[in-house]
């Protein structure tokens, strides 16, 4: 049975260098926890997404406000440790955002999963190294298990998650309406290991 008390104590600085590399087109990573001074690159961000029509639930484009207010509760969950929040940067940039949040009750040992990558940063390496990134972080959360929801039309991010170890276990036909069209939504979960 999971320890409600894991995460306590656990408190991660923002801005922490977590892992560097380089990717297969040959540019420089930095996966790192957020930090405040990220507010603008992450509005700029999740707006491109919304720009690019990308699988995600956000379909409109946020303000500032609504960003500083996203982003301070972010911070404040890393803090206390119901959360694990990863950003990649390239250049300076934000081209990536990711998080686990941590579930409570009687699913405190289970952790909801979330991953998007920009534009012009998908298929070099970028999702698979923060996807082990976040899962090299659910021991010291006190998860036994990750569930990630997908649309059924995301073969790319499909394939990463089966491949650093999620399976399909469910799926919820016409969760999503999208573009005049109704897609499945998929459930998937990774066991982690203890």
């Amino acid at each position: 049975m999971p320890n409600a008390n894991r995460n306590r104590g656990n408190f991660v600085k923002t801005g922490k260098i977590l892992k560097s590399f380089t990717a297969k087109d040959g540019r420089d990573i930095i996966l790192r926890t957020p930090k405040w001074e990220d507010l603008d690159g992450l509005m700029e961000f999740i707006n491109s997404l919304v720009e690019d029509g990308a699988n995600i639930d956000c379909n409109q484009k946020v303000t500032r406000e609504q960003e500083a207010d996203w982003l301070g509760r972010k911070l404040a969950d890393l803090e206390k440790g119901t959360e694990f929040s990863l950003v990649a940067e390239v250049d300076g940039k934000v081209v990536g955002n990711s998080e686990i949040t941590k579930r409570g009750g009687y699913s405190r040992h289970v952790g909801g999963l979330g991953i998007a990558i920009k534009s012009g940063y998908r298929d070099i390496g970028i999702g698979t190294e923060m996807l082990r990134t976040l899962i090299s972080q659910t021991k010291m959360m006190g998860l036994e298990m990750l569930v990630l929801r997908v649309f059924s039309t995301n073969k790319r991010a499909i394939h990463v998650y089966e491949k650093v170890g999620f399976e399909e276990t469910g799926r919820i036909p016409g969760m999503i309406y999208k573009n005049g069209k109704i897609i499945d939504e998929i459930i998937m979960v990774k066991k982690i290991a203890r």
